[in-house]
């Protein structure tokens, strides 16, 4: 039997946690991109070395982030210090990474790289630490999909609060000046992530202690490698990070452009997307107490191949209704695997831990998010070169070719690494039943 149990309290506090973080994940998927080049004014070529350069910063910092949370224990846990002490400089990243200096295009340039650095090692301080947290929230496995569910719901309310409120909040606050409303909107968004993490530091509490895995720093990569179910939740997370941030990235451009919209056309298509987001984690939470999560997951993403193909064979139809409900279906089918790919993880690290007898936790939580943000960095150089390549000017009327190829961008080219992940997901076992038995076998072990 398991031995903790999370309330709904617990759960939503722990849920609070991301939603602060996702004030930075949902602003780099939906709206970073276009930021820089219709508003900071970056020229999309200068923008694909921007997000390269930070995600070779990653390399190092996300696995030192890994280490350092499992190596330091202090009054307050392993996990949870980094949600209080990290709180405030976290917020005020997010405000000077859309803040815009009246300077020349080079200093913009040399701001852009020190403001987007600093915000994603804000990003790394706080995200690693949280990730890992819900491994010594509860080891019920069924609690930790569940609290994963709160959390991702939470995670959407966020970014239904930056594609709802910012651009109109911007076009508002800024009137003559759209630099500066971005920098105001932006700002009230850094504020409620300063309180969110607050909330969540005071709200949970860590019931599990393993020991500080003492094995060398050698050894535990060696332990990770061999864990070959961690590997390909590694390759899941790059290949579905590149689809979601690629679309995510490219969907403003496709309502300004080949909608023809403003402000508000922006922030109601972004929203479509959001609210998407948000019923297919609660669908994903309900479909996977009747059905195989594993299942869920897979056929979710080759889902989101499938209506990929046909919103790009059906868009340019004319019908004004027609994007925005391809555009939501898009977004469920490929958000469905969300709630269970983070309560995976837990999962292959005990896998990890019975295969080679050796838990290597903090390094594997940090390696997963290194994935997220390298398929993040993959999929921001992509939208530079591609909105390049495809000859996108901004803040004109585009060209036939660029606005295919801002459709392709949302459509099929994520698709392709959306179904890769589905493919991929075939060979992964820990299902709850398989979990179970591995589970029994440890004990009798033991």
């Amino acid at each position: 039997m398991y031995k903790y149990k999370l309330s709904v309290f617990e759960k939503i506090g722990f849920g609070s946690g991301d939603m602060a973080i996702n004030l930075v994940f949902s602003s780099m998927m939906l709206i970073i991109t276009f930021f820089y080049t219709d508003v900071f004014g970056i020229r999309s070529e200068d923008l694909a070395l921007l997000f390269i350069v930070v995600r070779l910063i990653d390399a190092i910092t996300d696995p030192i982030m890994g280490l350092l949370t499992e190596k330091i224990m202090t009054k307050h846990g392993r996990y949870r210090p980094y949600l209080l002490y990290f709180a405030v400089p976290f917020g005020i990243s997010i405000y000077l990474a859309f803040s815009t200096p009246d300077v020349d295009y080079n200093s913009k340039l040399i701001y852009a790289y020190a403001s987007y650095i600093f915000v994603t090692l804000m990003f790394t301080v706080i995200t690693i630490p949280y990730i890992s947290l819900i491994s010594v929230l509860t080891d019920n496995p069924k609690d930790r999909l569940s609290a994963n569910g709160y959390r991702l719901f939470f995670a959407k309310a966020a970014a239904f609060m930056v594609s709802i409120v910012v651009p109109p909040l911007a076009a508002y606050l800024g009137k003559d000046n759209i630099q500066t409303g971005y920098q105001y909107a932006m700002g009230l968004m850094g504020l409620m992530g300063t309180l969110f993490l607050l909330f969540c530091f005071f709200s949970t509490k860590e019931t599990i202690h393993h020991d500080s895995e003492k094995t060398p720093f050698k050894s535990q990569v060696s332990a990770l490698f061999k864990n070959d179910q961690w590997l390909i939740l590694c390759l899941c997370c790059v290949f579905v990070s590149i689809g979601s941030v690629l679309r995510g990235s490219v969907a403003a451009y496709y309502a300004k452009y080949n909608m023809a919209g403003d402000a508000l056309t922006v922030s109601y298509f972004l929203t479509v997307g959001v609210t998407a987001f948000i019923c297919s984690v609660i669908a994903s939470t309900w479909l996977t107490k009747t059905h195989c999560k594993i299942k869920v997951f897979k056929y979710s993403q080759i889902a989101t191949f499938i209506v990929s193909v046909l919103f790009y064979m059906l868009s340019g139809s004319g019908n004004a209704v027609l994007p925005y409900v391809l555009f939501f279906m898009l977004s469920f089918c490929s958000t469905l695997y969300a709630p269970i790919f983070w309560a995976s993880i837990p999962d292959t690290v005990d896998y990890g831990a019975h295969k080679t007898g050796k838990r290597v936790s903090g390094l594997a939580f940090g390696g997963i998010a290194f994935c997220q943000k390298l398929g993040m960095g993959i999929a921001g150089a992509f939208v530079g070169y591609l909105l390049t390549y495809f000859g996108y000017m901004p803040n004109v009327v585009q060209t036939p070719q660029s606005i295919m190829g801002i459709t392709l961008m949302l459509t099929i080219i994520p698709g392709i690494f959306h179904l890769l992940t589905g493919i991929i997901m075939f060979k992964y076992i820990i299902t709850e039943k398989y979990y179970r038995s591995m589970n029994q076998t440890t004990a009798l072990a033991n």
